[in-house]
């Protein structure tokens, strides 16, 4: 997966068409070539010294972070024109008459509840006292795993290692069993925290400790604001619990390792995790006739399941009103909305401003109405000939990671043989799923804003949980059309690329093959090379968990990632802070070896022939300009020290010196040994 988030993701001059002068001795550069952008270059910059400046520094200069975003570049900028696509979708289906499709009433009438503020802030906090009168008749441990697992909802990534900002003890995830590809298995997953990773709660630095205090105010204001008595002594509890939650929690580099998870019959979870009353958390959690359950975070499930049997209860129901509210909060009235935002916005992420409400929104209803949303998004702003011109990149692409398998001196016939089985076999999405999500069962009323929310991720838990009793869907869909963002799967041996992706500057139609398989090219790559990372590489062509390669073969591409790792070990946004090379890993493997494929892709594309000089620029040039460019961004200090604690992926900014692995890049830009990307033809990482 490319991108952190939907958001959370994914210029130039160069002196001649065959090598690159003195970066400096150009000061204005020439009108753009198709797909490139090179007033947003930096030319002072030497492309050995800084690619990612080289690249992108001109438009880093002049542009500044919107108040109300986190990070800014290039997927930011098409989730934004998405999100306006998608506004004028959501206003047509609210002004709709009585004659408009039942999908098309849902999504204008939940959009339109959740924009009638006046409706909301005269409600107050009383939708949720059903709720708090139910958390408050707790009187034992059963009613207690009774409402544990009625919260549970859906989780559909195991390797967010914490349920973040769910309010669920556990997260759940239903897919096909790791060595059982027939049938689909619930997932659990562990849960609970209110910050962003364990070591929030557990790091000594001063920068974490500072968040905690803050953390611990919001949980007190929240409390006040929903009217509860003594805030700061509810507050103490919620946070005391959380802490001890956070010490039971797996690492995000344990979280990573297939390996850990282990199968466990229903029968066998009150002996390996005493302590819940797992028959009454499982029967108000819909799961009680799943036989078998694969437990992603063993003894994170063992420990939750202790706390549970020995914090306080009163403990353990102020934690439940406290994320009942905080899952609600959008919902609520302003006062609610901007406390939220103090903490979560400003304070993790150093966000100024709000985003507007329309932006909100449209993200919920996109949250609540994804595949109906979706499919209007389609067929206005996603035609056909799109779609067919990305499916004949994904086919070279597939192409040339076939022959670069063939070409591989250091793997043995048998795993390449295994290897090429894999790729043969691989499911590709591109733009929209075959089966759309039938919403005819959710109620949408008007008016009703958080009850709409409540029932749409009711609804969306159920869909889950229905999966476990049919066949195994290899084409199913983890995202929505509209969402920017790409996915490897590897349970389904698949890759979905939603058409929101499949726009420029990613995909352009206008412009040439060095573009186009530079940037969306270099990211269909990575999808691919997701299959064949450290972690992909573990599951087979029909996305079991087994063991294909040959014992040497595997030792070599291990060696390879070890590079890798130190590569990414090296760099350091913060005097305080490094990146972690082991927990990047597989984004990193994936950039490396995609970018690769995309190259050899677009050589391939040209037919034998030499691609054309344009606007002074090789094709090679261009190439690796549209690659760097696809990670121009711009990120706040604070969201950059939560994605480094956090997230799988490098900054952008590292990403993009990704072209330092290519031996084509060094002559394209005559990059020298004293410049400061270079590495030996030694230090190059090989792995496809």
């Amino acid at each position: 997966m490319p991108y952190p988030t939907a958001a959370k993701s994914l210029a130039i001059i160069v002196l001649t068409a065959a090598m690159a002068a003195a970066p400096a001795c150009r000061k204005a550069p020439p009108p753009a070539a198709a797909g490139i952008d090179l007033p947003g270059m930096d030319t002072y910059v030497a492309p050995g010294d800084d690619f990612n400046a080289y690249a992108n520094g001109g438009w880093s200069k002049a542009t500044p972070i919107p108040a109300d975003k986190s990070s800014y570049g290039i997927g930011e900028i098409l989730v934004d024109k998405t999100r306006q696509r998608t506004l004028s979708l959501i206003e047509e289906a609210e002004k709709a008459g009585p004659g408009a499709s039942p999908g098309s009433r849902k999504i204008g009438d939940f959009y339109s509840s959740f924009m009638d503020e006046a409706t909301i802030e005269s409600k107050g906090i009383a939708p949720l006292k059903p709720q708090f009168d139910a958390i408050a008749a707790i009187a034992g441990r059963q009613a207690l795993a009774r409402a544990l697992g009625a919260r549970l909802r859906a989780d559909v990534d195991p390797l967010n290692n914490t349920n973040f900002q769910t309010g669920n003890l556990f997260g759940v995830w239903v897919t096909q069993g790791l060595t059982d590809p027939s049938h689909a298995y619930p997932y659990l997953l562990q849960g609970g925290l209110g910050m962003p990773d364990r070591d929030y709660y557990l790091s000594a630095t001063p920068h974490m400790a500072e968040l905690r205090k803050q953390y611990q105010s919001h949980i007190e204001s929240v409390f006040q604001l929903a009217g509860f008595p003594d805030p700061p002594a509810r507050a103490r509890r919620v946070f005391a619990l959380e802490s001890k939650i956070a010490a039971a929690h797996a690492t995000r580099v344990q979280s990573e390792d297939v390996h850990r998870v282990v199968s466990w019959k229903r029968e066998e979870l009150p002996v390996k995790a005493p302590g819940l009353d797992w028959a009454a958390l499982l029967d108000a959690a819909g799961l009680a006739d799943a036989p078998v359950f694969l437990i992603w975070h063993p003894e994170a499930v063992s420990g939750l399941s202790a706390l549970a049997a020995k914090e306080p209860l009163e403990s353990w129901k102020d934690w439940l009103v406290f994320h009942a509210i905080e899952r609600s909060s959008a919902f609520l009235p302003k006062a609610f909305v901007a406390e939220r935002f103090r903490f979560y916005s400003k304070a993790l992420n150093g966000i100024p401003e709000l985003r507007p409400r329309w932006q909100r929104g449209v993200d919920l209803t996109n949250e609540a109405l994804g595949d109906a949303v979706g499919k209007l998004y389609v067929q206005r702003y996603f035609p056909p000939e799109t779609k067919e011109k990305v499916q004949a990149m994904v086919n070279g692409l597939v192409k040339a990671f076939g022959e670069r398998i063939d070409s591989l001196s250091w793997m043995a016939p048998e795993t390449k043989a295994k290897a090429k089985q894999k790729l043969a076999a691989l499911e590709v999405g591109v733009g929209y799923p075959d089966r759309w999500t039938d919403y005819s069962g959710l109620e949408i009323v008007k008016g009703d804003a958080l009850g709409n929310m409540q029932r749409a991720g009711l609804f969306a838990y159920r869909h889950e949980l229905a999966k476990l009793h049919q066949p195994v869907d290899r084409g199913e869909w983890w995202m929505t059309p509209q969402t920017v963002n790409a996915v490897n799967l590897p349970l389904q041996n698949a890759l979905n690329f939603p058409a929101a992706i499949l726009q420029p500057p990613y995909f352009d139609a206008a412009a040439d093959a060095a573009h186009n398989y530079g940037s969306m090219g270099a990211i269909i790559g990575h999808e691919i090379s997701h299959s064949f990372d450290d972690q992909g590489s573990q599951f087979d062509a029909e996305g079991r968990l087994a063991n294909w390669w040959a014992k040497d073969d595997f030792a070599h591409f291990k060696a390879a990632g070890e590079m890798l790792v130190e590569h990414f070990d090296r760099y350091r946004p913060f005097p305080d802070l490094a990146v972690n090379g082991r927990q990047t890993l597989s984004e990193n493997i994936a950039d490396v070896a995609g970018l690769v494929a995309a190259y050899d892709a677009y050589r391939l594309s040209l037919g034998g022939k030499p691609d054309v000089v344009r606007e002074s620029f090789s094709g090679d040039q261009r190439f690796f300009i549209s690659f760097a460019q696809s990670w121009r961004s711009k990120i706040r200090d604070a969201a950059l020290r939560m994605d480094i604690a956090t997230d799988g992926h490098a900054p952008e900014q590292y990403r993009a010196d990704t072209v330092r692995n290519l031996d084509a890049w060094y002559p394209a830009f005559s990059v020298q040994p004293s410049q400061k990307l270079y590495l030996a033809p030694k230090d190059r990482v090989r792995i496809w």
